[in-house]
Formats: C-alpha cells, sequence, structure tokens
C-alpha cells in the first residue's frame, strides 16, 4: 500500500530541510493550488481534467505547439458542453541543458529566460482562446516541492540507486539512448559526421557521468498486465501495440539526474546537491502538481487526477507511456485515463522545429486568419493518425469552400428571408410532435440527420476522435443545405395572410433553422466566438446552448435575433476574404 503524505511525514521528518519544507505544506488544511477548485468542488466529485504536455522555453512556439493547445481546448470545451466541471492544464518546461545553453547564448539569467518564454507561451494560450485552468511552470515552488516530495517516496521504497551511467545523449531530446536507437549522420552542408538518435534525427553526443537512476527495468511486467488491461488506453491504436512492443522488448534502468557541473538549471537532488534531478521525472510530475499532489487524504481526486487524458505529439510517446506510467505505480498513484497521441505539422514535406528553423509563427497565423478559423483549420486539416501538411491556401479554401460557401450561406439565407420569419416557423412548427414528423416535407432530413447528429458527435469525442467529429459537423451542415436548396421555399410562399408563408415553407424554414442551431452548439468547442455570434443571430438563449438542447424540439423559444442582423460587423458570419488575405 503507498505511503500517506501524514505516514510520510512522520517517517521522514527529520532526513533533509527541503523535505521538511515539502511537508509543512502538507500539514495545512488544504494546498493552495487546488483550494479554488476544492472551495465549490465536494471531494468525491472529481472534475474532468485533461492537460497539454508542457511546452519548452529555449525557442519561440510554432504551429505544432497551437495544434495541440486547440486539440486539447477542443475537448475540454465539449465536456463542459456536456455539462462537467472540466480542467485544463498547460505550461512550461524550463529546466534542462538546453535551456541552460540556450540561456547562455542568450547572455541572459536563466530564471529572466523562462519568464520571457513562459510569458510568450501564455500570451499563444490567450490569443488561440485556450480556455485553461492552470498554467504550471516547472519553476514554480509547488512544483519543486512535489518533485522532491516524490523523489524521497521512490527513495524510500528502494526504487532509486546511484551508478555510473554511459551512453549517448540528446540535449535536443533531454534523453540518453542505448547504442541500439544511434546511428552515424553525413551533415550534407557542412559535410561533420556525427551520431543522431534513429527516433527523432537529433544530435546525440557520447556521456559518462555518476549518476541517479530509477528502477525501470522492474516495473516491465505491471506496465504489460496495465496495458493488457487496457488496450484502448493510447489512441490511436498503432501507437498503442508500438508502446507495447517497445516494452516487451525489455527496459533498461533510467538515468534520472546530471552531475550539476554539467546541468546547474534544475531541481537539486535532495541531500546531494552534486546532481541535479533529470528534466523528464521533473517534468513528468507537472501533471500531478497542478492537480494538487502531494495531496492531503481525502482531497486526492478534488483537483481532478487522475487524469482523464494527456494530449501529446508523437515523439513524446515514449515519455508518456512507459516512463510516467511506471513512475505512477512506483507513487502508488492512478495512473491517467486516456493517452491521446497526434502526428505532426510539416512544412514542405518535413516536420517543424524550432531546431531547424523550419516553423510557422502562430502568432501570425492567428493573427492573419484570427482564433476561429485557425481553430478550425487544424482541428480540420490536423492529423491524429498521420502528419499533415501546413498550407495557408488551404486555409483560405476552406473558408471559402465551406466555412463561407456553406455555413455562412445557409445563416444567411435563413435568416435574412424576406418570405418568412424564423421565430414564426419555430412558434408554429416547433411543437409538432414525433409522430407528426412520421411522413411529410422534411421528415426524412429530421429523423435520419437533425436527430442523430448530437450522438454522432459525441460517439466521436468518446473515441477521442474529434477530427471525425468536425468531418461529421461538415458534412451535416452540406446535408442542410443540399436539403434547403432542394425545397426551394422561397418559390412556395404563400402571397396571402401576412406572416405566414405556409406550412410546407414554414417546415423548411424550422428544419434549416434548427440545423443551424445544432450547428451553433456542436461548434463551441472548434470555433466559440463565431458559433456564439450563430446562436445570436438565432436568438438562442445564453443558457440553452449546451448538449442537453441539441435534439431536434428541444428549444422552442428562439428565432428573435440578438443582434442587428445585416451590419458590416454583425451581419455577416464569414465575410468574404479580402484581397489581402
Amino acid at each position: 500500500m503507498p505511503l500517506s503524505a501524514l505516514g510520510m511525514q512522520t517517517r521522514l521528518a527529520n532526513s533533509a530541510p527541503t523535505l521538511r519544507r515539502v511537508l509543512s505544506s502538507l500539514s495545512r488544511s488544504s494546498r493552495p493550488i487546488a483550494a479554488r477548485f476544492i472551495a465549490t468542488q465536494p471531494a468525491s466529485d472529481k472534475p474532468y481534467y485533461i492537460t497539454t504536455p508542457i511546452f519548452y522555453v529555449n525557442a519561440a512556439p510554432h504551429v505544432g505547439h497551437l495544434y495541440t493547445m486547440v486539440l486539447t481546448d477542443i475537448v475540454k470545451r465539449w465536456h463542459v458542453l456536456k455539462g462537467e466541471t472540466a480542467l485544463l492544464c498547460t505550461g512550461t518546461d524550463e529546466h534542462g541543458l538546453k535551456v541552460q545553453r540556450a540561456a547562455a547564448k542568450a547572455g541572459v539569467d536563466p530564471k529572466l529566460f523562462c519568464d520571457k518564454g513562459a510569458d510568450i507561451f501564455r500570451e499563444l494560450a490567450r490569443k488561440a482562446e485556450i480556455t485553461n485552468d492552470h498554467f504550471v511552470r516547472t519553476t514554480d515552488r509547488e512544483h519543486q516541492d512535489a518533485v522532491e516530495y516524490a523523489w524521497y517516496l521512490l527513495q524510500e521504497k528502494g526504487l532509486i540507486y546511484e551508478q555510473k551511467h554511459e551512453g549517448w545523449y540528446s540535449v535536443t531530446d533531454e534523453c540518453f539512448y542505448p547504442q541500439s536507437a544511434v546511428q552515424p549522420y553525413l551533415d550534407p552542408p557542412t559535410g561533420r559526421r556525427l551520431m543522431t538518435s534513429i527516433e527523432t534525427g537529433s544530435e546525440v553526443e557520447w556521456s559518462s557521468e555518476e549518476n541517479y537512476h530509477f528502477r525501470l527495468s522492474a516495473f516491465r511486467d505491471k506496465l504489460l498486465d496495465f496495458y493488457k488491461s487496457n488496450p484502448e488506453w493510447i489512441v490511436p491504436e498503432h501507437r498503442m501495440k508500438e508502446v507495447v512492443q517497445a516494452v516487451e522488448s525489455g527496459l533498461e534502468d533510467l538515468s534520472i539526474s546530471r552531475p550539476y557541473d554539467r546541468l546547474t538549471w534544475g531541481i537539486r537532488v535532495p541531500g546531494d546537491d552534486s546532481q541535479t534531478i533529470y528534466v523528464w521525472l521533473d517534468a513528468l510530475m507537472n501533471y500531478a502538481t497542478k492537480a494538487g499532489y502531494p495531496w492531503t487524504p481525502g482531497r486526492e481526486s478534488a483537483g481532478g487526477w487522475p487524469a482523464d487524458c494527456h494530449v501529446i505529439g508523437k515523439d513524446i510517446v515514449r515519455f508518456h507511456c512507459i516512463y510516467w506510467p511506471a513512475f505512477l505505480m512506483a507513487l502508488g498513484l492512478p495512473l491517467p485515463k486516456k493517452i491521446l497521441t497526434h502526428a505532426h505539422w510539416t512544412l514542405g514535406g518535413s516536420k517543424m522545429s524550432k531546431s531547424t528553423g523550419r516553423v510557422v509563427d502562430p502568432f501570425h497565423a492567428l493573427d492573419r486568419f484570427g482564433s476561429d478559423v485557425m481553430r478550425f483549420y487544424m482541428a480540420h486539416d490536423g492529423g491524429i493518425q498521420d502528419d499533415s501538411s501546413y498550407d495557408n491556401i488551404r486555409i483560405i479554401a476552406l473558408y471559402n469552400k465551406f466555412l463561407n460557401q456553406q455555413l455562412g450561406n445557409l445563416a444567411s439565407r435563413v435568416t435574412r428571408g424576406k418570405k418568412w420569419s424564423v421565430r414564426g416557423a419555430v412558434e408554429r412548427i416547433g411543437g409538432l410532435s414525433q409522430a407528426e414528423w412520421e411522413e411529410g416535407p422534411g421528415s426524412k432530413f429530421r429523423n435520419n440527420s437533425l436527430a442523430t447528429i448530437a450522438s454522432k458527435i459525441d460517439a466521436s469525442f468518446n473515441a477521442y476522435d474529434p477530427r471525425k467529429a468536425v468531418f461529421q459537423i461538415t458534412e451535416f451542415v452540406r446535408g442542410a443545405n443540399a436539403f434547403f436548396q432542394m425545397s426551394q421555399p422561397w418559390n412556395k410562399a404563400l402571397a396571402f395572410g401576412p406572416g405566414e408563408p405556409g406550412e410546407d415553407v414554414d417546415k423548411t424554414v424550422y428544419l434549416a433553422a434548427e440545423a443551424l442551431r445544432l450547428t451553433g452548439i456542436l461548434l463551441q468547442p472548434y470555433m466559440p466566438n463565431k458559433a456564439n455570434l450563430l446562436l445570436d443571430q438565432l436568438g438562442v438563449h445564453h443558457d440553452r446552448r449546451t448538449l442537453q438542447y441539441c435534439n431536434p424540439g428541444d428549444d422552442v423559444d428562439y428565432g428573435a435575433p440578438l443582434v442587428e442582423l445585416g451590419t458590416a460587423h454583425q451581419g455577416v458570419l464569414f465575410p468574404p476574404l479580402s484581397s489581402e488575405e
């Protein structure tokens, strides 16, 4: 059984000053990092907790970082749409050799260097409309406390030992590689011969030093048992198979420290100032830190742990799907429920990389196209299974062909029709029973499309496939456009009876308006501003924009616009792109 926080306090209180500082925080009634959630959330009512990886501050972010943030935020917003309490954590990874070297190259104190880098990622999250509840930094005092506490636990359990370590080390990946994982490489521009990682292509250098090690090999069978019991733990499926194969082939113990004379920028090993805690043990603890670790008794799940989902790029699968669960098993903590891995964005056929300079500036992209369009594009074209090629021409085409010509056009035609009234159609048709929709004009569209779209989208999110969900939404909108065009209500409106164009027209307008209302609700996680503008144009009240109201007939009180239609700023959902775009 894992030791409780208070049990550890009794056994280890005199081990070191750093430990006393860590444990003293546990003797308080609550941890500051979790207090704002604990105050309103019963301890037994765990919120949904989702995380991005934390991002290195050694260089500016690129559009791949934006994609990870957006993907995570879409999933979080979906759970909020379902009425759940959901928490999102993002942040920055600020320790390690490459950050130390980058700060030295810039001639700046490492902490000041990290402060600037963290501010840039905070600003990226803000511009992209990311609804993060936490922004963790590995230089935070509370994070250092959690890492030191975890170190003592692992040490107490005999899972840390000191030994000379030799191997190929990548500064870029902050990782040691065995001989079998590296290969010689001739750099064409310089003619320089070097060794690189087969997996990432990063340069490696031979390192021989005395380090602390974690007994990763002892967790091979436990990990395999967990994978067998949770075969869908990693999405997509093929990456789960790769992880299982890697662990089956054997695990070496993991170096978890570097000599302080080589790595000064990091958390010192408790009780041994000659060593610095290796960045991956340090960094991975961030997810638990912001969930309130180490927890006081009775508060274990109040901050969201275990994480419901970690969203990561495919290049860090090994760290999150082998090392991280082994650390958690060692600490006696529950493992995350899901790991959603995504592929990379490429530029001109090559992976985007800060080290090579082949990047797309996400700030420029957000300024050019706006957060809603970029979020939609990245969700629509971003790769879960396979890499995607970033292309401005593709963004413009998606905007023109779908957002403007399909969704925007349908919204304009329905809400601005001169021969009908959306509110009138809702009043006269919205109360029809299911039996009255068994046959007649529009019945097939209502029953086969409107009545099923919400459950289809929910199923895609349950499978952690937001890209499939957005494709389903786009097909739904195209179907609604086709239905409206085929029905031709403008040719069927009765000339007599002002304001009452006839039942056939009312049914067509009502069903098209319902399609737009459902689309607006379902698009909120993807395009929060444009989706809400669409719902404003339809007159949907703010308390009826959740999944609870996402079936035909669930809301019969809309139809009177909440914004003025026809103005330059509010009347057009997706105006044509200017020639400058």
